[in-house]
């Protein structure tokens, strides 16, 4: 777990007197605990390293007591990556490799994901505090991008019809993010004043795009966030709010492991008890292990609680 001198932060701010907005994210401590359980090869840390820092980034933004759940669904050497966020910035994240899959160091997300052109890319919106019979919003799109930043870009301009803009960098110490949005405006005043309040929004945004821009991979890296903020936008009138800090955070439970178990089915469920003996399940996230013998099984199937599960399971291994 992160601990509370961590140096894990998102920054967010405005421009003033435009519909523009902008965070800035650096996750280090957690971006090592996602890795600790895992030996990723190179490329795949990049990839999945830039997706954390999206993923906080675009959580950062949720209107609800819930969690963003983003899904790769690959065709190549990556088969999934997967990362989670809430709106409290805790975070997990995975990655599943086909068996026997090599990765080159430089792949990028095209040979990793969508080698074969059928790769998806899944947003899930989970409210925790749900009402009866509702269920998660999810949007499936064609992997479209080169990289994380512009597959994240193409969905926002398909789905929410939000210009929004990504720099995203990750290697194994640290992954940091950049993101600028803008936004609608609703405004009450006449005609001519909309229209000039839109013309300043457009030449705002096109100017900070210009400036984000000018940043290489390398600087993103290597320096912080607030160094950065006042590095790309000296010249900009803009409003900061109090700093929030990701963590690392599993939301596995045995109750959850339970409802996986259920989707397969009683009869798959018996066929592995038979071989078995009893079933023993790894969480992908944080490695928690859990055991289910016949007895276990056997009141999961008991009980009418609702079946709910929005991540694949971990295999079921003896």
């Amino acid at each position: 777990m992160t601990t509370e001198t961590s140096s894990d932060s998102l920054q967010k701010f405005i421009f003033d007197n435009a519909a523009v907005r902008g965070e800035l994210v650096e996750i280090s401590d957690t971006w090592r605990e996602i890795q600790a359980r895992h030996s990723y090869p190179p490329a795949v840390k990049t990839v999945l390293g830039e997706m954390v820092a999206a993923a906080a980034l675009m959580s950062a933004n949720l209107k609800f007591n819930g969690a963003i759940v983003m899904q790769i669904h690959g065709d190549g050497p990556v088969r999934l990556m997967v990362v989670e966020c809430d709106a409290q910035l805790r975070m997990r994240a995975t990655a599943k490799l086909a068996e026997g899959a090599h990765v080159a160091d430089d792949a990028g997300l095209t040979a990793l994901l969508n080698a074969h052109g059928r790769g998806r890319f899944v947003i899930t919106l989970d409210p925790l505090d749900k009402v009866p019979g509702q269920q998660p919003y999810q949007g499936i799109v064609p992997l479209d991008g080169d990289n994380m930043a512009s597959v994240i870009e193409n969905y926002m301009l398909r789905s929410e019809q939000l210009d929004t803009r990504l720099w995203l960098a990750a290697d194994d110490k640290v992954a940091r993010g950049l993101l600028l949005q803008k936004l609608p405006r609703h405004s009450g005043k006449d005609d001519q004043h909309a229209q000039m309040s839109e013309a300043e929004d457009l030449e705002t945004w096109n100017r900070a795009v210009t400036l984000a821009s000018t940043l290489k991979q390398p600087e993103l890296l290597s320096t912080d966030i607030q160094t950065l903020l006042k590095r790309l936008f000296w010249e900009e009138t803009i409003r900061v709010f109090e700093p929030g800090h990701p963590q690392f955070h599993c939301s596995c439970t045995r109750e959850r492991v339970g409802n996986m178990l259920k989707l397969l089915g009683r009869p798959e469920i018996d066929a592995a008890l038979a071989d078995l003996g009893q079933l023993a399940i790894n969480c992908d996230f944080c490695g928690k292990h859990y055991a289910f013998d016949k007895v276990d099984c056997a009141q999961l199937f008991a009980t009418d609680a609702p079946v709910e599960i929005l991540i694949p399971p971990s295999d079921v291994k003896h």
